[in-house]
């Protein structure tokens, strides 16, 4: 068994163990040691895996939304409209404009990954219906 799946049997506090008693006997181990342990990802550090842009896209859209909250724009409309204006009214009237052109082409951007994932997952299961008929009918069990 390898010496990291024994690890990642005690868990989290056996890779911080090591990670100290290698900064303890050589500092460069122990560096190589902290380095691999977030690049894995034992350590819970970071994202991994193939959802990976759609977690970073999940994780924008919340914090927009938080900001939206915050600034008291609430369900709908425009969250910059509740605040006093900048006394310009064509810059007040062009932001307006161009935050509701950025969410539009976001909200647009967001559907158009939704269709890229469903094509792609209909072209697997195609793919996976495809091989499953090709598949040469298995013989059935011979009964004595």
């Amino acid at each position: 068994m390898p010496i990291t799946a024994k690890l990642d049997e005690f868990g989290k506090p056996a890779w911080i163990a090591l990670i100290v008693l290698g900064f303890w006997a050589f500092w460069p181990l122990g560096l190589a040691i902290l380095a691999f342990t977030i690049w894995s990802g034992r350590m819970g550090c970071g994202y991994h895996g193939h959802d990976r842009w759609q977690h970073k896209m999940e994780r924008m859209q919340h914090k927009m939304d938080w900001m939206r909250a915050k600034m008291g724009g609430g369900g709908g409309g425009a969250p910059w409209s509740h605040h006093p204006s900048s006394g310009n009214r064509a810059f007040d009237d062009y932001r307006a404009e161009t935050l509701r052109r950025l969410e539009d082409e976001q909200r647009e951007f967001r559907d158009f990954l939704d269709r890229l994932r469903m094509a792609k997952d209909k072209a697997e299961f195609d793919q996976f219906m495809a091989d499953r008929r090709d598949r040469p009918p298995e013989a059935p069990p011979h009964q004595a």
